[in-house]
C-alpha cells in the first residue's frame, strides 16, 4: 500500500458567496487530494493589508487536515488547479486583492521544504491569528518542526490582535457522502491481481472499518502448487479452507467497539470456487462435503463485492506486484477463475452481490476511479 501523508491546508474566501466557495473547495480537495480527516470551525476576520479604498469584504477562514498519498508538490499543483476552477483570478497588482478562494499548505507531515515554488511549514502562519485559531481547533498539540512549539502555544503568543469571530455555519465533510452504516460486514472478492486487498485497505482507512485480510502469503503450499499443481492441489485447498475458516471465525467473533463495520479482502466461498477448478472430480466431491460442514457455521457478509478485471489487466497487476511464484500463471487459469466466480454469483441467492467492472479503472493511482467505485458500492444501499 502507498504511504499515507497528513497535510494541513488553510482555506480563505472574501469574494462572492464565500461559504459556497469554501464548501466547493473542500469538495474538490476531497475529490482530487485525499480524505478529509478534520474540519475546523469557520471564522470571520477582517481583510488585512488591503488599501482602504478597496472596501474589501471580510474573510471567512478555516483549516482542514487531509490524508493523501500525493507528494507535497502534487498537493500544491492540485490546490492551484482548484483555485483556478473556483474563479481565482491572477493578481493584477502588487498589493492584496479580494479572492474567491485561497488555499495554502501549512504542514505536510513534519517535513521542512524550501524551494522556489513551495515552502513548508508556511512561513507566515505563526503571525496570523486567522490561520492559527482554526488550526488550533483541530491540531493544538501539533509541533512546528522549526519553531519547536505547539500550535496552541504559537496562538497564545501570536502578536496579531485582529478580530476573529466564529460563525454558526459548519462546512460539511464530503467523506460522509458515502455511507456504510447499513452494513456490519463487507467482503471484497476478485481474481488474482484484481485489487481486492488494496480496496479493502482504502475502505478500512477511510471509513473506520476493521480490516480482515487473507493470510495467503503464509501458506507454504502455494509456491509448490504453482510449480506442481496436480500434486499439491488438494493439500493447498484443504490448508486454505482450514485457515480461512479459523481466521474468519476468529475475526468475525471479535467485536471492535472502536470500528463501525468490518471489511475483508476475501469470502470463504472462494475455497469452493478455486477447488472446483484445481481438483479432479472425485477429490472435489470430497472437498465440497467438508466445505459445507464448515460453511453453515460461518457468518455471511451483508454485501459481497466482486471486482471484475479482464485478463490483460490481471496479468499487468500480477507482474507489477512481483511475487515470484505468480509470474508464470497462465491466462487460461485466470479466465477459469473468473468464469467460476461469475457462474457462482449468477446462481447465488443467499448473498447481496455487487459486481463492479474495473477493467478500465485504476483506483490505486487515480482517486476519481476510487470515488467512482465508492459510488457504485453506495448505489446498492437501500
Amino acid at each position: 500500500m502507498e504511504e499515507t501523508n497528513l497535510v494541513y491546508i488553510a482555506l480563505g474566501s472574501n469574494k462572492g458567496d464565500r461559504m459556497k466557495y469554501l464548501q466547493d473547495a473542500l469538495n474538490l480537495v476531497f475529490q482530487n487530494v485525499g480524505r478529509i480527516a478534520q474540519i475546523a470551525r469557520v471564522y470571520s476576520t477582517p481583510a488585512m493589508g488591503f488599501a482602504p479604498e478597496t472596501n474589501a469584504d471580510d474573510f471567512l477562514n478555516t483549516c482542514i487536515s487531509v490524508e493523501t498519498t500525493h507528494s507535497a508538490n502534487e498537493v500544491l499543483s492540485s490546490l492551484q488547479d482548484i483555485e483556478i476552477k473556483l474563479d481565482r483570478q491572477p493578481k493584477m497588482t502588487t498589493g492584496y486583492e479580494s479572492r474567491t478562494i485561497d488555499l495554502d499548505i501549512l504542514f505536510y507531515n513534519n517535513v521542512v521544504i524550501s524551494t522556489d515554488t513551495l515552502v513548508i511549514p508556511h512561513p507566515q502562519l505563526q503571525e496570523r491569528k486567522f490561520v492559527l485559531q482554526p488550526l488550533a481547533d483541530i491540531a493544538s498539540q501539533l509541533i512546528h518542526p522549526l519553531r519547536k512549539s505547539s500550535i496552541g502555544d504559537l496562538l497564545k503568543h501570536c502578536k496579531d490582535e485582529s478580530a476573529i469571530e466564529p460563525i454558526s455555519i459548519w462546512l460539511k465533510n464530503p467523506n460522509k457522502t458515502y455511507n456504510f452504516s447499513s452494513y456490519n460486514y463487507i467482503a471484497i472478492e476478485g481474481n488474482i491481481g484484481a485489487g481486492k486487498t488494496s480496496l479493502a485497505h482504502k475502505i478500512a482507512n477511510d471509513f473506520n472499518a476493521k480490516l480482515i485480510l487473507e493470510r495467503f502469503a503464509d501458506n507454504a503450499f502455494l509456491p509448490k502448487f504453482y510449480e506442481e499443481p496436480k500434486r499439491y492441489a488438494f493439500t493447498l485447498e484443504m490448508s486454505f479452507l482450514a485457515d480461512r475458516y479459523q481466521q474468519i471465525s476468529d475475526d468475525l467473533s471479535q467485536l471492535d467497539l472502536f470500528k463501525d463495520f468490518m471489511v475483508s479482502d476475501y469470502d470463504i466461498f472462494k475455497s469452493l470456487i478455486f477447488s472446483k477448478i484445481t481438483l479432479p472430480e472425485d477429490e472435489f466431491k470430497l472437498y465440497r462435503k467438508l466445505f459445507y460442514l464448515m460453511y453453515k457455521d460461518i457468518a455471511k457478509p451483508d454485501l459481497y463485492i466482486y471486482l471484475y478485471q479482464n485478463t490483460t489487466r490481471l496479468q499487468e497487476n500480477i507482474k507489477k506486484r512481483g511475487r515470484d511464484y505468480e509470474q508464470h500463471i497462465e491466462d487460461t487459469y485466470l479466465e477459469s477463475i473468473n468464469a467460476g466466480y461469475l457462474n457462482f454469483l449468477k446462481n447465488q441467492t443467499e448473498l447481496n452481490v455487487k459486481i463492479i467492472d474495473i477493467s478500465n479503472r485504476d483506483f490505486v493511482s487515480n482517486r476519481k476511479d476510487y470515488l467512482w467505485i465508492l459510488g457504485e458500492i453506495n448505489s446498492t444501499i437501500v
